[in-house]
């Protein structure tokens, strides 16, 4: 599948705004976008138009990870004073692609593949610093094509959603506070969904559209499939892979540990100062971050992983986060997907052991499918970043149009109060909500 690629070239154009260029090319399939937003907006991208494409689905017996790095190919230098990403392989993680890694025998989610990607000759990157678009890649001039698409005017999403049974979720929280306090796991991850149907004429696009105006998040994502689509507004980088002359660093921000946003500066003040204090949201954080240095060190040089960063306070529309870092340099000879095989499903959204974690959430949610996998860009210079899948909703065409669901977690821990988490889901999930109202 892989075949030799030019080296890229830049072409600069007049800035627009990646969301209103994304909503020019929506509806077609393998229309994918990645627009970052809020105070540390830094690259967006938009892409259309793959050479080719990969799908794995739960029963197709393919290595989903050795497909990826084939369809990447061999990796080649960037164009100078250019974006991160220059064109290469770009997609979706679903949850379930780690029980590729850990056996556990998962149900899926109908009709999702364990990996849905890409390859993306030429990309449309917007660098928010600079105010300017970069057409980049090997067919330049193909993606400055897509700036002329016209863009068809929102509508208003106008879902009506419904969401489970809090009673039972407040009772899922409460036995998996006994079986931590028995000593099977630490910590695991337990969401809630919320389900519906969009507006006459609405379509994902218009989620999105709505999200970036509203709740801007550094990693906000779209992708769209044949009869489905993927909109996310993330607040929280996966791991990322960048070469800095003397090998590929590797870097990772789990969140844990959450407060709502007040309704005056007195009290949203109060309410981040308490949540820095917290020593249950630090402890639960704290946890997760052991969890990322032990995945990065199975592909780390051995003493080089490292935390820079413990426990900063990260602020969006409706939530405070706290934020930690962790960085290590990859060992010789391994690459960006290698660390994702490692490190797959993200720490923050499983729990602590992961494996155990990954079993008790199978016995307690339906099939996360694209919740709480990754969106991704694998560079052809082998570069990579990528997101958490949280404040995300996933989409299904039918004959009445689309259908959508949506879905907020929390982590849970010895001290977990089961009311107290199911109103933080519903902090979580409150921008998502009210854009698809």
């Amino acid at each position: 599948m892989a075949r030799a690629m030019p080296s890229p070239t830049l072409i600069e154009a007049a800035w627009r705004e990646p969301a209103q260029v994304l909503r020019g090319l929506a509806d077609e399939p393998w229309a994918l976008g990645f627009v970052s937003g809020g105070e540390r907006a830094d690259w967006s991208y938009v892409m259309a138009e793959p050479d080719a494409v990969l799908e794995v689905a739960a029963d197709n017996p393919r290595d989903p990870f050795s497909a990826l790095a084939a369809l990447a190919g061999a990796a080649l230098p960037l164009a100078p004073d250019g974006p991160p990403f220059q064109g290469g392989v770009a997609g979706l993680a679903a949850y379930e692609l780690g029980d590729r890694l850990e056996r556990l025998g998962l149900p899926r989610l109908e009709g999702w593949p364990d990996l849905a990607c890409a390859r993306y000759r030429s990309v449309l990157a917007f660098d928010h610093r600079r105010g300017r678009v970069v057409a980049a890649g090997a067919e330049p001039e193909r993606a400055l094509a897509w700036l002329k698409r016209p863009a068809p005017a929102p509508h208003a999403p106008a879902a009506r959603l419904s969401a489970d049974d809090p009673a039972a979720y407040e009772t899922a929280v409460a036995e998996v506070v006994g079986r931590i306090r028995d000593g099977e796991i630490f910590q695991a991850n337990i969401a809630r969904r919320w389900r519906g149907r969009m507006g006459e004429d609405a379509r994902p696009i218009d989620l999105l559209t709505r999200l970036v105006e509203t709740s801007p998040a550094p990693f906000a994502a779209y992708l769209r499939l044949a009869d489905r689509a993927v909109v996310s507004n993330s607040p929280e980088r996966f791991i990322r892979v960048r070469p800095d002359g003397a090998g590929l660093v590797a870097h990772t921000e789990p969140i844990k540990g959450t407060a709502p946003r007040g309704n005056t500066p007195a009290a949203d003040q109060a309410l981040a100062q308490g949540l820095l204090a917290s020593e249950k949201d630090r402890a639960e954080n704290l946890m997760i971050v052991d969890l990322m240095r032990n995945d990065l060190a199975r592909v780390c040089v051995p003493g080089e992983v490292r935390t820079p960063e413990l426990f900063r306070l990260a602020s969006f529309a409706n939530v405070h986060h706290l934020v930690s870092t962790v960085t290590g340099r990859l060992a010789p000879g391994l690459g960006a997907v290698d660390l994702l095989r490692a490190a797959f499903p993200p720490g923050s959204i499983t729990g602590a052991p992961k494996v155990q974690a990954m079993k008790v959430i199978s016995g307690l949610e339906a099939p996360r499918g694209p919740f709480f996998g990754s969106m991704f860009q694998l560079g052809f210079d082998g570069g990579f970043d990528s997101s958490v899948l949280i404040r995300t909703a996933a989409f299904v065409e039918d004959a009445q149009g689309w259908r959508v669901e949506t879905r907020a977690g929390a982590g849970i821990v010895a001290d977990s109060d089961p009311r107290g988490e199911r109103l933080e889901t519903e902090s979580k999930i409150a921008a998502l909500l009210a854009a698809l109202a």
